[in-house]
């Protein structure tokens, strides 16, 4: 089995949006990426998550070591991400697989999204360490030239693991009641104040924020500060390990409560602009999220196709099964639109980071869009087909529980839903980002984006408070207007390149079912095989599809 082999969607993407030898050297990746996540990663992700981290305060003689234990699959799993594939290195420096220059953030999230179908926690230190070594490229470059190359490196010897250390108890979503106190020592600074959710916090390399003397109230007074697990001397920083959470999933990596005491500290760019800094690790984290959320519905609407043909219920399989297929063509739809806008916001990074001023403005609005609506539908999906699969599908022995547990996740980590939503407002009020995402994509379903449009500045006139009530509701109508205009795009490309009409069945569906939910897609309903596997559609049902 080879989960690539089984995608409909990745390939297809991969050949649009890559260029020719990008697209060769990706090959022999997928293939063997596949292969593991549908094997031996699977295998280990299992059996980590059933022995989550343990974390043990002292040494035999008393003394404060805060060390955490970690059982061998959450090593091995570690091995297959950091140093085989280099997921946290690849978009950093040339040579990561043979690229000549650093490879294209298509390609991190194609790869992570193959390993997060089996391995969801490990993606957490994962992005962290890439947000990490990118905020230091981009702000302090120089001074922690030893610290990027670590975070970046693939060498076991060598290599180093980045967290971010932002929740407190007063400050979580409201980041400008953080109260850690950093004191200036001159060579370097002091932090005190405790982290109440700090995932991977045994990580080398931890960025964070604290409240810098004179500098004001808010955000406004919080610098960015780079701890490392050891001071310049070889000892042991003063970061104290209080528990780590019992969480509900997400259970292979440790996730804790920190005090800092003293800690030995560094600034990282400017001191002035901490919290301004932090929000481009911030923003980055959230499109790895939608990626997560992404791979859990593809895991989860594989899992369902393959029970319900193998489930025989009144003599037929229930694949075959009127009901059955009305309730799974929308999960395979949701999967394969996600996957789409996951790399076509990455498609997008790739040309902001080549200094595209454009691109850097549509990756704004479309970071916040991808978290907020494809992981409130991860948890959608994962939980239907838990039910599809039945009494099965709540036992601990298969897999769609720890999907399901996994997909909750994503909708609170690195800001819940309303925060979200309140940054896509945010992104409305300061540059008209709907009309951005409107002027990029209306050349397609252009009623429809003159319709989104219009709303939008009708929103933006309305009083804050009401703008705020109608955001939720609106960046979802804009996250699937994107996906539907995405899905034409790829439809038309597939088309012409292979005579294959498969996409333009896909994508005529979901957009009939944007208007009309209750609507009976009888061409796609018909085809279903098709639009799961992957296999050929002639034109006809694809027009059929969309005159409907």
């Amino acid at each position: 089995m080879n989960f690539a082999d089984q995608d409909p969607a990745l390939r297809p993407l991969l050949d649009r949006v890559l260029d020719p030898d990008d697209r060769a050297r990706v090959e022999p990746l997928l293939v063997e990426l596949g292969a593991l996540a549908a094997g031996e990663i699977d295998r280990q992700a299992r059996i980590a998550d059933a022995n989550p981290p343990r974390l043990r305060p002292y040494a035999p003689d008393g003394e404060r070591i805060d060390a955490i234990d970690f059982h061998p699959a959450h090593d091995r799993l570690a091995e297959i991400a950091y140093e085989r594939f280099g997921l946290a290195a690849m978009s950093h420096r040339p040579g990561v697989h043979g690229w000549p220059a650093k490879t294209p953030h298509t390609v991190k999230y194609a790869l992570s999204y193959l390993y997060v179908q089996s391995e969801f926690g490990m993606a957490c230190p994962l992005s962290m360490t890439d947000s990490a070594a990118r905020v230091l490229r981009l702000f302090d470059p120089e001074r922690y030239a030893a610290e990027i190359t670590a975070l970046t490196s693939t060498d076991p010897g060598r290599r180093a693991t980045g967290a971010m250390f932002m929740t407190e108890r007063e400050g979580g979503t409201d980041v400008g009641l953080t109260a850690t106190a950093a004191t200036d020592h001159g060579t370097h600074w002091t932090l005190n104040g405790r982290k109440w959710f700090a995932s991977n916090p045994g990580a080398d390399v931890v960025l964070t924020l604290a409240r810098v003397p004179g500098q004001g109230e808010g955000t406004r007074g919080l610098g960015m500060f780079l701890v490392p697990r050891l001071r310049p001397d070889g000892s042991r920083n003063a970061i104290r390990i209080d528990r780590l959470k019992d969480k509900l999933g997400s259970r292979s990596i440790p996730s804790g409560e920190v005090t800092l005491e003293d800690a030995y500290a560094t600034p990282v760019g400017e001191l002035t602009r901490g919290f301004a800094q932090m929000a481009e690790m911030l923003n980055v984290s959230r499109l790895s999220n939608a990626m997560r959320a992404t791979a859990l519905m593809r895991r989860a609407v594989r899992e369902a196709v393959h029970h319900t043909r193998r489930r025989e219920v009144f003599g037929r399989p229930l694949f075959e099964q009127p009901l059955m297929r009305a309730t799974l063509l929308p999960l395979l739809l949701d999967a394969e639109a996600a996957l789409g806008f996951v790399l076509e916001a990455a498609a997008r990074l790739d040309a902001a980071d080549g200094g595209d001023g454009a691109a850097r403005e549509l990756v704004r609005i479309l970071t916040p869009l991808a978290k907020y609506t494809l992981c409130k539908r991860a948890r959608s999906v994962t939980g239907e087909t838990m039910e599809i699969r039945g009494g099965n599908g709540y036992i601990e022995d298969w897999v769609d529980p720890r999907l399901l547990r996994d997909a909750h996740l994503g909708s609170i980590w690195e800001g819940s839903s309303n925060v979200i939503a309140l940054d896509v407002l945010r992104c409305m009020r300061r540059t008209d980002a709907h009309h951005t995402l409107a002027d990029t994509y209306g050349t397609r379903l252009g009623d429809l984006w003159h319709a989104l449009r219009t709303k939008g500045d009708a929103i933006l006139e309305l009083p804050a408070d009401e703008q705020e009530m109608r955001i939720g509701r609106y960046a979802d109508e804009l996250s699937r207007a994107v996906m539907a205009t995405l899905l034409l795009e790829q439809g038309d490309h597939e088309w012409w390149a292979t005579g294959n009409a498969r996409k333009l069945l896909v994508a005529h569906t979901y957009r009939a079912l944007l208007d009309d939910p209750d609507a009976l897609p009888r061409p796609a309903l018909d085809r279903l095989a098709e639009v799961a596997d992957g296999g050929q559609v002639p034109l006809t049902d694809a027009k059929e599809a969309a005159d409907a």
